[in-house]
């Protein structure tokens, strides 16, 4: 069904600009130096080997709602210019690969929050997954309740589970689930997610010939704009993408709070991989499964020596090292330590939102899946040595 509809879903950058301009009503997309960007990541889609139909249909949904999302926010400042005087507080930021837990703190952390979302009582503003994908309402939906955008993700994430139906065993996704801010970057079209999307290194290399900082300031001007919109105090933000971006986090969030979490990288890497080939046939056929592997463990390796050139960068008053393994083994004291290291309170009813949380989450309730270093071509002796200067630092 997917595939039949790709003649009318091209990866054409007129056409995607066309269509969010007559989908919106608008037609200021803001600075247009995203067009270099977005046309690089076109270019690096069509490289993609064994790209389908599907995929391209997928692809382009994807690039469309990034450039309405785009003139939906320059319309809403032009309304409201009000929204760029806002002052952020200074952001909790969980900085970790993917798999060290990133996701299971986040949601703890925001558990604490989920009796007052996004209202002044909370601790922190979160992302619910539905506001990452469509941040901004369209004018013609404005203050329709039940949301139409929580509609259209309690759709998303139906058609997802159908089709990749053993995603949740790796990342659980729910509407209303916190999510990362990696999906608000994507919008100014600099963003870590492109990679995890599809195998494209013509990208990859792009983006990381330049520096983000103009990006994590459009990200600051979306967190004002959907603080403006549904409130929220002092926000809680994760993605895997902040381990090689702390000097920019620092410069563009002064006072920045980080958690960064660790792990064993070899266990990391392998069930990262099954996460990122187990998707890619939704996009591609064959999957590259030992290309998809050989260049992940080369960007992991960048990403773990970018983070031991810079932690000194984050003072240990504003910064904390979480191993999984600790976190594992005392959850609610770890979330006690942050909440310490951020000058929050940790009150009892947060304490137990929390401790309700983790009732309903136990690692393992939905399944595992199991992996090895000889599923996708690797050499477990030869990950162990690439990691070794990470572990010894971190982990030893």
């Amino acid at each position: 069904m997917m595939a039949s509809m790709a003649p009318d879903c091209p990866l054409d950058a007129a056409v995607l600009h066309a269509k969010a301009r007559a989908e919106t009503g608008l037609d200021d997309f803001g600075a247009d130096d995203y067009r270099e960007r977005l046309d690089v990541y076109l270019a690096a889609l069509q490289e993609i080997p064994g790209l389908h139909g599907a995929g391209v249909v997928n692809f382009h949904m994807q690039l469309l709602q990034w450039l309405k999302n785009r003139l939906l926010l320059t319309d809403l400042l032009a309304r409201h210019p009000e929204i760029l005087d806002i002052e952020l507080s200074r952001p909790i930021v969980i900085a970790g690969l993917p798999r060290t837990g990133t996701t299971h703190l986040h949601n703890l952390l925001a558990a604490a929050s989920s009796c007052f979302p996004a209202q002044p009582e909370a601790t922190f503003r979160t992302i619910p997954y539905w506001e990452s994908n469509e941040p901004f309402p369209l004018p013609s939906e404005i203050g329709i309740e039940p949301d139409p955008r929580r509609t259209r993700m309690d759709a998303a994430v139906e058609f997802m589970n159908l089709v990749m139906p053993h995603f949740a065993l790796m990342h659980e996704m729910t509407t209303e689930h916190v999510h990362e801010e990696i999906q608000l970057l994507a919008n100014d079209f600099s963003s870590m997610l492109f990679e995890t999307l599809g195998f494209v290194p013509r990208w990859r290399d792009y983006y990381l010939s330049h520096d983000q900082t103009s990006h994590y300031e459009y990200l600051a001007t979306q967190l004002k704009a959907l603080q403006y919109l549904r409130g929220g105090r002092r926000w809680l933000l994760k993605s895997p993408q902040h381990l090689e971006q702390l000097p920019v986090l620092d410069k563009v969030f002064p006072g920045v709070v980080v958690v960064v979490t660790h792990r064993d990288p070899v266990p990391v890497a392998l069930s990262m991989l099954a996460m990122l080939t187990y998707s890619a046939r939704m996009h591609c056929s064959p999957v590259p499964v030992d290309g998809i592997a050989s260049s992940w463990i080369g960007r992991l390796e960048r990403m773990l020596d970018s983070l031991m050139r810079d932690r000194a960068v984050l003072p240990p008053e504003r910064s904390i090292d979480v191993r999984f393994d600790d976190f594992m083994a005392d959850e609610l004291g770890i979330a006690a330590a942050i909440y310490e290291l951020a000058g929050e309170p940790l009150t009892d009813a947060a304490r137990q939102s929390m401790a309700d949380y983790l009732a309903q989450h136990r690692r393992g309730r939905l399944g595992t899946v199991a992996t090895s270093a000889e599923m996708f071509g690797l050499d477990p002796a030869d990950l162990r040595r690439r990691f070794a200067p990470y572990i010894e630092r971190f982990l030893s």
